[in-house]
């Protein structure tokens, strides 16, 4: 998905913005009036997506906030009222996925019952539009200094828990799980609908962000080197982020394994009353083998130290996504003459920021989350795949691709190779079509769409 989709298509934003000179909805104007389309597609899926996104950057406020107490809050079960043992929701489940569901989100039993809005995430929540307001304050332009800080604050922290993670209790585990293929996965067309999705998130395609983003480039930039870069980075930084977090998951499900086991010992010596030492986890197998990886920080030496990193890490992680969702949202305003003449910068992005908060309250009431799971789900992966279908059509078939090919000779001196041609005529809207095909099959085939409720009985 990488090499037929992400690269080429990365390419493709990255020149149309740069050639063009205005953000998504100005850019397709200009290759045909009929276009427009395109860019407000783009717009609104920007939108959508800002809604709900800062929500997960209100939680790690949250969870960074509860990170300095000692012992981390969702360490052990709070006691019931009686104080006489703990709460029995908690006993049921485990501590962290209570003070997630219970404590932080405190999340209704359905969709239907929509609850009050949950006056601690609905401040973490201004708080993080706060920040994203401030990150684009002076406009798109300047916004790539913050993310100098938003992209490389997280490499810092990964490198930490790479070394931390490797020298874990069971890390190898995770690892051998996470590099041992699953080929019959490749006759799965999810599969395939999920690395698209993937590429199209952590690339921005789609979205309008890439070419706002590029609008600002000197004309004579090279966006195929960029765009070659920048694919192959993102993608390493993915497997790179990966085996960080399977050493964790890894030492998560061996702990969980090894507690498992001296219980079931422990417990057939009382029963049986055997002999000490009868009893092995050598000579016991149970089957039981399993991963909860939301608890494995609790699990670590000094916990509240990598549980803020953590949570410090997924914040610039969050705020660097929503500085170019915004800004696919904020460059086609102040690209309007209309806009700009009557509302400074600063005002067009102070409201589009206060608009997206206030919806965005909606995921902070008690069924919140269901409706996040919701917009996750649905609002944006078929989008995306109709509009970089669109943008590939419109270029190589509309605005035409030998057009295309010398506007690109003009602005990087050399002519465009046969592969990007390749990809853009035929590879890349061909699979395309298939995977919307069979997101629209299996959308079909699934009958009822669903989502995972809360029991708390």
């Amino acid at each position: 998905m990488l090499i037929v989709e992400g690269m080429p298509l990365l390419y493709l934003e990255l020149a149309v913005g740069q050639r063009m000179r205005k953000g998504s909805i100005g850019a397709w104007k200009i290759i045909s009036p009929y276009l427009c389309g395109v860019g407000v597609a783009s717009v609104v899926v920007s939108f959508f997506l800002s809604m709900y996104y800062n929500v997960i950057n209100a939680w790690a406020f949250w969870y960074l906030f509860h990170s300095f107490q000692d012992p981390l809050p969702w360490a052990t079960c709070p006691l019931n009222s009686n104080r006489t043992g703990y709460e029995e929701e908690c006993e049921k489940t485990s501590s962290t996925q209570y003070f997630w569901y219970r404590q932080t989100l405190n999340i209704s039993p359905s969709l239907e019952t929509s609850g009050t809005v949950q006056w601690e995430q609905a401040l973490c929540l201004t708080l993080a539009w706060l920040v994203v307001y401030l990150c684009i304050l002076r406009g798109t332009a300047s916004t790539g200094k913050v993310v100098y800080v938003t992209a490389s604050l997280p490499y810092c922290v990964l490198i930490i828990y790479l070394i931390r993670g490797l020298t874990l209790h069971g890390a190898v585990n995770g690892l051998i799980y996470m590099f041992t293929p699953k080929l019959e996965q490749l006759s799965n067309p999810k599969t395939w609908i999920s690395a698209a999705t993937q590429i199209f998130f952590s690339l921005g395609l789609g979205f309008g962000s890439l070419i706002a983003f590029a609008s600002y480039n000197d004309p004579s930039n090279n966006c195929e080197r960029h765009a070659i870069i920048v694919s192959l980075i993102n993608s390493t930084t993915s497997i790179f982020a990966s085996i960080v977090t399977f050493s964790i998951y890894g030492f998560k499900a061996t702990f969980n394994y090894e507690s498992c086991i001296n219980k079931v010992i422990l417990l057939l010596m009382n029963t049986f009353d055997l002999e000490e030492g009868s009893l092995t986890a050598d000579n016991l197998r149970t089957g039981l083998a399993f991963i909860v990886y939301s608890e494995a920080i609790k699990n670590m030496e000094v916990s509240q130290l990598y549980s803020v990193l953590y949570f410090a890490m997924l914040l610039m992680l969050g705020i660097g996504s929503m500085l170019g969702n915004t800004a696919a949202i904020l460059t086609p305003l102040t690209d309007s003459k209309a806009i700009t003449s009557r509302f400074s910068k600063e005002v067009i992005s102070g409201f589009v920021c206060f608009i997206n908060c206030i919806i965005g309250l909606i995921f902070t009431m008690e069924a919140g989350n269901y409706w996040f799971d919701i917009f996750n789900d649905y609002a944006a992966t078929l989008s995306l795949l109709l509009i970089v279908l669109v943008e590939t059509i419109a270029v190589c078939y509309i605005y035409g691709l030998r057009r295309f090919e010398k506007d690109l000779h003009m602005m990087i001196g050399r002519k465009l190779n046969w592969y990007w041609k390749a990809m853009w005529a035929f590879a890349s809207p061909l699979l395309i079509v298939s995977l919307f095909v069979f997101y629209l099959t299996d959308y079909i085939l699934t009958g009822t769409l669903q989502y995972q409720a809360w029991d708390g009985t």
